[in-house]
């Protein structure tokens, strides 16, 4: 099972990706854990928070997902978090 994300960070912009495990991915972009990699983006934004998930049957699909999240404008991201 793979997860598309969305967090929210503290500069409020967001950022979207993939993941098979949501909690260690979170951590890792937070900084947190054995393993304080996270993405370059959301390391000079920490916090971050998790504002949107969806689970998908393979990876293919979750970065087909992805794709189109991140071709979204502000506004459309705002609405699929319900915000």
């Amino acid at each position: 099972m793979w997860l598309v994300y969305i967090l929210r960070c503290s500069d409020l912009t967001f950022y979207t990706g993939i993941t098979t495990d949501l909690k260690r991915r979170i951590e890792e972009h937070n900084g947190l854990g054995d393993s304080a990699i996270g993405a370059k983006y959301t390391r000079a934004r920490r916090p971050v928070k998790l504002v949107y998930s969806r689970k998908l049957k393979n990876r293919s699909l979750a970065a087909k997902e992805e794709a189109r999240i991140k071709k979204m404008s502000r506004l459309e991201k705002k609405s699929l978090i319900g915000k």
